[in-house]
């Protein structure tokens, strides 16, 4: 299976075209296989740490490839059309690296040079645990019930639970937000990693779409944290969606980029089934078929604006903080209305599971929840626009 066959390439910095084509392959020929036990890809975080994928945006005097937002964005968009779970997974690593390089990053030097040391030699993942079932995201607001209490010997207890802790399993590194036990309480963020005890796995994921993404329920009971892994400490009364938000424009980006694979992959699909697909009345491939030629038109036409709306945000971050959201926006609801228009073009067959049209389709669909979610950034748009256009006073 080829990925993305249509689509032009942009060699990236730190990364052999030829062997990045070759796990490419790889990742796809097992994205089924991945969809349908729901295991952590194993396999492709494998094959991907051995061409240094894992450090892409890792600085280079550690190591790593270098490589900024834009470059990211073109690897998770690949990756993605490949399979969007191992996407996933991949683009909350490059996100906190890229994160960490903020000036704003308030975590200690010898934690962030740990991190991507290990990223460069082992292939280490990170991702952070900070979403609650009751709270919901925690970008919205609220503070967190996970309590951190200080022990006597100056070491930390973290209680609680986290929900939808994306690529649990094959995390090195994973950082948990929690509220201090103190009569001023505030909002602290620890650096874990797989050897820390009190902590368990709960198997809850079993989702629609992006089923590989092993994003599980994380338990705390009495876990201990050294002191030396707090890497952040706020009043909450900042939010704790600043605390997460922190430099991370990098986030959307790669949202879009992933879902912007799923509907490449979507694409690539539709037209080779057209070109194969023979129906005996006709006699010719549906690919001959003007009626075909404009809804693919419409969909390529979708596609490519969405492409090209992400690149834009990607080269102007730093100076436009509204894009990175919209460009997430586009991209969901793009490879939402790709995969339906797909579905509506080839009838029964899209919706058989021997073709991965329905995959993609239902991989699409989890693009809602994550945030920035539509409807925020639709109403954010909204006000903007309303209060951009309001009279002036004398006009009043």
């Amino acid at each position: 299976m080829t990925v993305g066959v249509t689509e032009p390439r942009t060699t990236v910095r730190g990364l052999d075209e030829n062997r990045f084509r070759e796990v490419l392959e790889f990742i796809a020929s097992r994205a089924e296989y991945h969809d349908l036990t729901g295991e952590f890809p194993f396999d492709a975080f494998d094959a991907l740490r051995r061409i240094g994928a894992q450090s892409l945006t890792v600085p280079e005097e550690f190591g790593g490839g270098g490589a900024g937002i834009a470059e990211a964005v073109e690897v998770i968009e690949r990756v993605g059309a490949a399979d969007p779970s191992v996407g996933l997974i991949l683009q909350w690593n490059y996100t906190n690296h890229l994160t960490l390089q903020r000036p704003d990053n308030p975590w200690p030097d010898d934690l962030k040079a740990a991190v991507f040391r290990t990223a460069v030699t082992e292939g280490a993942l990170i991702n952070g645990l900070a979403v609650e079932r009751e709270l919901g995201s925690l970008s919205r607001g609220g503070v967190p019930a996970t309590t951190a209490t200080r022990l006597p010997d100056g070491s930390w207890r973290i209680d609680g639970e986290k929900a939808y802790g994306t690529g649990i399993s094959g995390l090195h590194w994973f950082t948990v937000t929690a509220t201090t036990a103190d009569p001023q309480p505030k909002v602290a963020t620890f650096l874990f990693d797989r050897q820390a005890t009190g902590w368990r796995v709960q198997q809850t994921w079993d989702h629609l779409g992006l089923r590989a993404s092993d994003t599980q329920t994380v338990i705390f009971d009495n876990a201990r944290i050294q002191h030396s892994r707090l890497v952040d400490l706020r009043n909450p009364n900042d939010g704790t969606g600043k605390v997460r938000s922190a430099g991370r424009q990098a986030l959307p980006l790669l949202l879009a980029a992933n879902y912007n694979g799923v509907s490449i992959a979507t694409r690539d699909w539709l037209v080779r089934y057209l070109h194969t697909r023979v129906p005996t009345a006709l006699g010719a491939p549906l690919a001959t078929v003007p009626r075909f030629h404009d809804r693919v038109g419409e969909i390529e036409a979708q596609l490519q604006t969405s492409r090209a709306l992400l690149r834009h945000a990607a080269a102007v971050v730093e100076t436009n903080s509204a894009l990175p959201a919209l460009a997430k926006h586009v991209a969901t609801t793009t490879a939402i209305r790709i995969t339906e228009s797909a579905l509506d073009l080839t009838g029964n067959p899209g919706l058989s599971r021997s073709n991965p049209l329905e995959r993609h389709h239902r991989n699409a669909m989890v693009g809602r929840i994550h945030f920035p979610q539509s409807d925020f950034v639709v109403a954010n748009l909204g006000k903007s626009a309303i209060a951009a256009g309001a009279p002036a006073e004398e006009e009043q």
